[in-house]
């Protein structure tokens, strides 16, 4: 073998081992962690709002816990039962030390039908540990602007009540149904971002995770990172 060779033999069991070695330190990292971090934590704004036992409380109130904060309404029909349903089961999975910095919030968009004991009642067909908060209307679209969520009121339908059942406007069994049904329908049509907010210990907006996350268990394999992250 000439020196030539020996040489490039020797540079080349270097290379390998440096790739080797590459190879071993990245196979021994944990996985990038999911959903997206805000470039910059953001302090959240002392927004005065109502917790689920009539308390008075703010959108920064915070007590060491890891929050996961998710705006939806009680008469949601599809995405809030099955978000909500999703973290009961991420939340029953963790231990309970980790369940003891875990808080998962709910905000309501829709407080003039989720008074604190709606939001109470309808947390607690999820689980008992979960909490809610709602307010005044202005307050808490500000508090969703803040956070990224959209919140889009539905527009006022047209009343053709008296044109269902065979009774007028205001008359008889069929009105009554009329209204409930439109009632619902206008519910329906709220508009609402799905995403949940990952909020810190110190009542930092940290980070996001999309719908699609939350439900395909990227958010279940993240949660204890998250929590040894960013709970107190």
């Amino acid at each position: 073998m000439t020196v030539f060779s020996k040489v490039l033999t020797a540079v080349l069991l270097v290379v390998a081992a440096v790739l080797a070695g590459l190879l071993l330190f990245r196979q021994g990292q944990p996985p990038a962690l999911g959903g997206e971090a805000l470039d910059t934590p953001l302090a959240l704004p002392a927004l005065a709002l109502v917790d689920d036992r009539e308390r008075p409380t703010t959108l920064a109130a915070s007590d060491g816990r890891l929050r996961l904060v998710f705006y939806g309404f009680v008469r949601c029909p599809d995405v809030c039962p099955a978000t909500l349903a999703s973290l009961k089961n991420t939340f029953a999975a963790l231990s309970p030390e980790q369940r003891s910095r875990v808080q998962v919030q709910f905000i309501t968009v829709d407080p003039a039908h989720d008074t604190p004991p709606v939001v109470r009642a309808y947390l607690d067909r999820f689980d008992p540990a979960f909490t809610g908060l709602t307010g005044r209307a202005a307050t808490i679209d500000e508090a969703a602007r803040v956070m990224f969520v959209a919140n889009v009121a539905p527009l006022p339908a047209e009343d053709h009540s008296g044109h269902m059942g065979g009774h007028p406007a205001g008359a008889g069994s069929g009105a009554a149904n009329a209204e409930a049904v439109g009632a619902g329908a206008a519910a329906a049509a709220r508009m609402h971002g799905d995403q949940l907010s990952v909020v810190d210990g110190r009542g930092r907006f940290v980070r996001v995770y999309g719908n699609a996350a939350v439900v395909d268990g990227t958010l279940d394999r993240d949660l204890p990172r998250l929590i040894r992250e960013y709970a107190n």
